[in-house]
């Protein structure tokens, strides 16, 4: 795939949907999602490795346009594309729809993104940054890891086979495939990113997620969706709920 992102699709024809996943995590957590997109989705469908995650190599140095343009290669010029990224995700797919790229964004869902940060947030997530990578002797201390740090714990047993594409595998060693500088891309501006949106933005979080709240969402001015009983990886949590979110975006 262009500039090497490890890529897994589906399906056929537009709307094509671009499913972006959360900082540490992979393309895999939407594989409970493809037999609903079959019955559900009309067009094809991508969900990328984010550059620093998975399968997909790092980028020199880590900003959301950054991102962006790597997501902006793998999509056919000129399709008819709809965005639902979780999280950093989100945030992507905003910077993807704002004009700077050759992606014609027909809408963005961001789900769960983290729109308050305090200076505390940011030196916690600049300290991640700076931490050389932890080694495990057991495929399943590494697993364990992927889980917390991707926020899947209890979401996802450490034996799923999508934890696989979260881990490298070294003279019988494992550490998290993510470069953890990824995590020094800061904090979003959301209300820069929503002026320069070329698509519609809709806003959507589960009531449970401590990532954000219902007031921080509405006060940006864009439609907001809470999804009743999930927390913050509600796409993972309930995926037949989280895919009505693209309930009107099928045409």
């Amino acid at each position: 795939m262009a500039d090497g992102l490890r890529v897994q699709q589906g399906g056929s024809g537009e709307p094509l949907l671009v499913l972006l996943h959360g900082l540490g995590a992979t393309g895999d957590v939407w594989n409970a999602w493809r037999p609903l997109l079959a019955r559900r989705w009309p067009g094809g469908w991508v969900a990328p490795d984010l550059p620093g995650h998975g399968g997909s190599p790092p980028l020199a140095a880590y900003t959301f346009d950054g991102f962006a343009a790597a997501v902006a290669d793998i999509i056919p010029l000129g399709a008819h594309v709809v965005v639902l990224g979780h999280s950093l995700g989100g945030v992507v797919g905003l910077a993807l729809a704002g004009g700077g790229f050759p992606v014609r964004a027909g809408a963005v869902i961001g789900l769960g993104i983290k729109v308050a940060w305090t200076d505390e947030d940011l030196q916690r997530a600049q300290a991640v940054a700076r931490r050389p990578p932890a080694w495990f002797t057991a495929r399943e201390d590494g697993a364990a890891r992927y889980l917390r740090v991707s926020g899947l714990a209890g979401l996802m047993r450490a034996d799923d086979p999508a934890v696989d594409a979260g881990l490298r595998e070294q003279e019988g060693r494992w550490r998290l495939a993510m470069d953890a500088n990824a995590f020094a891309v800061g904090a979003p501006d959301m209300p820069r990113l929503l002026a320069r949106s070329q698509a519609p933005v809709t806003l959507a979080r589960g009531e449970h997620d401590p990532m954000n709240t219902d007031e921080q969402l509405t006060r940006l001015g864009v439609p907001a969706v809470t999804l009743p009983g999930l927390g913050h990886n509600a796409h993972v949590e309930n995926p037949e709920l989280s895919i009505a979110l693209l309930s009107r975006q099928r045409r």
